[in-house]
């Protein structure tokens, strides 16, 4: 990936020279036809096209941005319920995440989305133990988190 990046701004640098114009909008132009030109000839280049990852980071935080919005909106809702019916307390989220930065990232994106907390990973870092502040089902929530935010954050770094 960091070679294709490279070889892009090399791109929109020597069209800055051939332009004979050093502004940022040449460079932006000359980005994007590198961009252009390493989508053309991407089955040459061994390395998956990165703007595939661009794009699927650029998925993950708006993900996250709506679950955040989500999860603030159930807040306010028990906040200002007259009677407190929640179910609190402590679950392990089995993880297929390998590396530190994936599970560092996803207990982040846990800690940060309102009403939930990761607390530990264990040891063999197979797991991520998480207090949330309103559990009806244990599984459902394990699925929820799954599925949302361990799936983008494997299409993003894999």
């Amino acid at each position: 990936m960091p070679f294709q990046i490279v070889l892009n701004i090399i791109i929109a640098i020597m069209w800055m020279f051939l332009s004979e114009s050093y502004q940022f909008s040449t460079f932006l132009v000359g980005y994007l036809l590198g961009i252009g030109l390493l989508f053309i000839l991407r089955r040459f280049i061994p390395d998956s096209f990165y703007m595939h990852r661009v794009w699927n980071f650029i998925k993950l935080m708006l993900l996250f941005i709506r679950e955040l919005v989500l999860s603030n909106i159930d807040i306010v809702k028990v906040v200002y319920k007259p009677k407190l019916d929640i179910e609190p307390g402590i679950f392990a989220l089995p993880i297929e995440l390998k590396s530190n930065f994936e599970i560092t990232l996803l207990a982040n994106l846990i800690t940060l989305t309102p009403g939930t907390l990761s607390i530990a990973v264990s040891d063999d870092h197979t797991k991520i133990y998480v207090h949330a502040m309103d559990i009806p089902d244990v599984e459902q929530s394990i699925n929820e988190i799954k599925e949302t935010f361990e799936k983008a954050i494997m299409e993003v770094t894999r």
